[in-house]
């Protein structure tokens, strides 16, 4: 990728979703010091990745409630900048008037700011105005445009264009000609009817949209009329290098685990509904009553909002089947090492947008069973040639019925697992991803939508 004129390195502003990033993190128990620290276990900082093998620079900028003024720290394991920017005043008024932190994110006045009766009826207007433009007052223009002029940025991207933060950076790009370009995670929805008036007008106004799922980007082209030269089918990448098989008796040994066990995996933030954790457990019961007297075990990582709901719920397992490590992980040697002691990968989750959790698994050679959410049917596009089998969401008796064949067939599970390993490397690399993000942010070329499209096999 060329550098500008001075022989500096071209430079991409990188917003992610959300209000203030600690709506995000705060969930993980994950300080901002430790955000910047130590923190990977989100798929911007594997953009970072990608974009950097290709000699292309990102700066992060982040919207918090914990600074007074713009902060510039360190992002130490990619050495990225990372901006912290003051939320504005007006938004942080707001924001204590509602009902708690998630305020904000509601889909009602009556969830953002509670019941409405008595002499309150008489400001609901008002209410659902201030409810309609909340999310519009998150962002600082000025401090954002302040920040993009001092490092020189050639282009923004923003993690969800299904967003109010990115109709805002649409704006602000247009106005200081720096193009705008917004990413597919999962935020297919809207929450307020500004949204619905602002977002075809910004999507068709950005410099293009980078969307990793075939349906998704027929959604966008349907729904406000895209051209197809402005969609990039860019997958998130991983690096194989990193995610790959350790000694399983090895990890196996350092969590207690039966070296005779046929362990099943799962890790992420803990959000049971989204996440797909009750079909899970469903399934994970019934494999159990079919298969009483083998050495079973259940493995999952992670931690987040529901974590006391889930407690609960593993308590009713039959005690001993299921392994918690109720913790964010930030090492990501650690994780490779849970996931190595592992034959069968789970993915239940109802909602995604392109997961990156599985591509893990996969590089870690071993099979995924998946449902049918946003990105799966693209990650294993060729079904169990990629390494796994699909089953329809909430689906628990498809789900433990496929994950029970694996369990039993260990042949055939050990040659899922390399043939995922194998599609792992072949399309999701740091370095192709890199290549095609850099071809589509930076150099115009549209024709890196083909170039994606043809790395998928």
């Amino acid at each position: 990728m060329s550098a500008g004129l001075s022989g500096a390195p071209p430079t991409i502003a990188f917003l992610p979703w959300g209000n203030v990033i600690e709506d995000f993190l705060d969930t993980l128990g994950v300080s901002l010091e430790s955000f910047c620290r130590e923190f990977t276990g989100s798929y911007m900082f594997r953009y970072v990745e990608a974009l950097q093998r290709v000699g292309i620079r990102v700066v992060l900028l982040c919207v918090t409630t914990r600074v007074a003024k713009p902060t510039r720290l360190t992002h130490r394991p990619t050495g990225a900048p990372v901006y912290m920017l003051p939320a504005p005043g007006l938004y942080r008024v707001l924001r204590r008037k509602m009902l708690s932190p998630s305020g904000p994110y509601a889909r009602s006045v009556e969830e953002a700011f509670g019941e409405i009766r008595g002499a309150r009826v008489l400001v609901r207007p008002a209410l659902v105005l201030l409810k309609e433009v909340v999310l519009y007052l998150t962002t600082p223009p000025v401090l954002l445009a302040r920040i993009l002029r001092h490092e020189r940025c050639s282009a923004i991207l923003c993690q969800e264009y299904e967003y109010p933060r990115f109709d805002v950076c649409v704006l602000l790009g247009r106005l200081m000609r720096v193009p705008v370009f917004g990413a597919f995670q999962g935020g297919d929805y809207q929450r307020s009817r500004l949204e619905r008036l602002l977002r075809p007008l910004s999507t068709r106004a950005c410099a293009g949209l980078i969307i990793g799922t075939q349906t998704e980007i027929q959604r966008v082209r349907d729904r406000y009329g895209v051209p197809a030269g402005k969609v990039a089918r860019i997958f998130n990448p991983i690096d194989p290098e990193l995610w790959c098989p350790m000694d399983r008796q090895e990890a196996r040994a350092a969590l207690g685990i039966p070296s005779d066990a046929r362990v099943v995996a799962w890790h992420g933030r803990i959000s049971i509904g989204p996440k797909g954790l009750d079909t899970l457990l469903d399934a994970w019961e019934g494999l159990l009553h079919e298969r009483p007297a083998r050495p079973l075990r259940l493995l999952l990582i992670g931690t987040g909002q529901d974590a006391d709901a889930l407690r609960q719920r593993v308590a009713a397992v039959r005690p001993g089947t299921v392994l918690w490590v109720d913790e964010f992980v930030h090492d990501r040697l650690t994780i490779r090492r849970y996931l190595s002691a592992a034959d069968v990968y789970a993915f239940p989750s109802r909602h995604e947008g392109f997961p990156v959790a599985p591509l893990e698994a996969m590089g870690c050679g071993l099979p995924v069973v998946a449902t049918d959410a946003h990105g799966i049917p693209d990650i294993l596009e060729g079904g169990e040639a990629s390494g796994g089998l699909i089953v329809p969401r909430g689906d628990a008796a498809r789900l433990a019925l496929a994950l029970g064949r694996l369990l039993d067939d260990e042949a055939w599970s050990r040659e899922l697992g390399r043939r995922a390993r194998r599609r792992v490397e072949a399309s999701f690399s740091l370095g192709a991803i890199g290549e095609q993000l850099g071809a589509f942010l930076l150099d115009g070329r549209r024709d890196a939508r083909h170039a994606a499209m043809r790395a998928a096999p």
